[in-house]
């Protein structure tokens, strides 16, 4: 992570620096044009092959730009670290996600997602941190908005695909917490190449377990989405929810998941030829608002 966190002392609630602001931009906008991607890579990639490559692929260019710069490698403790952080956040987080969008609909992927930044306030309750009451009303706005969007999703699911967005959304939560609560990997852009590199590797060591197909497709609209996955979800969108973490609560790091359902609907409507009700859009002001109020404890 890029700083120093305690692991017993939350992120200051200083006023939003610019750094801060270019990280959530790209968590919320980034990340929410992802779903697309990923639904577009999936036709040519298995899921875990699909993201396995693509985390290699972006650890790869990062370790090489840190090499150049010569900035200090990881200690064998903070590879440790990354391989842990990794394999939740990446090999659980993220294999789980492309593997539920083979079956459920991108309504009800997000809609899953947006127990994480619950599941952060609860995981975060064993290191004495509690949220301000103005957080909780954040957060549950948050959540009843994405709740209230997802209604008019596609919920006929697999249980499969359902229990691997539990896990995904579980993973994802308790490598959060854990990363700045001891299991620190090292810090600014040797860490990041490192957690990618390992959750790569174990992304692919579950491709090879299930039998997934390690082939590549034809240039196609595939091959054009996972670069836009391994060059902006990976390289310019991880590092900033990465950077988020260490840099600002956990709820606030952890608001995309109430923005990125707003970017999949405009992305659905400018693309998809989707239609967007009343009642969808007013449960996505509602998220918005859940938004300012976690942005209002931020700057209080």
């Amino acid at each position: 992570m890029s700083g120093a966190v305690s692991s017993c002392a939350r992120p200051a609630a200083a006023s939003l620096s610019s750094m801060v602001i270019l990280c959530l931009a790209a968590t919320w906008l980034v990340w929410g044009s992802t779903y697309l991607a990923i639904k577009l890579a999936l036709p040519g990639f298995a899921p875990f092959y699909l993201m396995g490559t693509r985390f290699i692929a972006a650890g790869v260019l990062l370790f090489a730009w840190v090499l150049v710069r010569r900035q200090p490698l990881p200690t064998r403790r903070q590879w440790l670290n990354a391989l842990a952080i990794g394999a939740l956040m990446l090999g659980g987080g993220m294999g789980g996600v492309a593997y539920a969008e083979q079956t459920i609909g991108s309504g009800l992927v997000v809609a899953f997602i947006a127990v994480v930044p619950l599941m952060i306030a609860a995981l975060n309750l064993f290191w004495g941190v509690r949220p301000r009451p103005l957080e909780w009303a954040g957060i549950a706005l948050g959540l009843a908005g994405i709740l209230m969007l997802a209604r008019g999703a596609d919920f006929r699911a697999s249980p499969v695909g359902l229990a691997a967005m539990i896990v995904a959304t579980t993973s994802w939560s308790l490598g959060s917490v854990l990363s700045q609560r001891g299991l620190s990997p090292a810090p600014a852009a040797p860490g990041f190449a490192s957690e990618m590199l390992c959750g790569g590797i174990v992304l692919l060591a579950l491709a090879w377990a299930r039998g997934e197909p390690m082939t590549w497709p034809a240039p196609s609209v595939a091959t054009a989405a996972w670069l836009y996955l391994v060059v902006f979800g990976s390289l310019i969108a991880f590092n900033a929810y990465m950077v988020l973490l260490s840099r600002a609560p956990a709820a606030l790091a952890a608001s995309y998941t109430f923005v990125n359902p707003l970017i999949a609907m405009f992305l659905g409507v400018a693309f998809a030829g989707e239609h967007i009700s009343r009642f969808e859009w007013l449960a996505a002001a509602i998220v918005l608002l859940g938004v300012v109020l976690i942005l209002a404890r931020k700057r209080g």
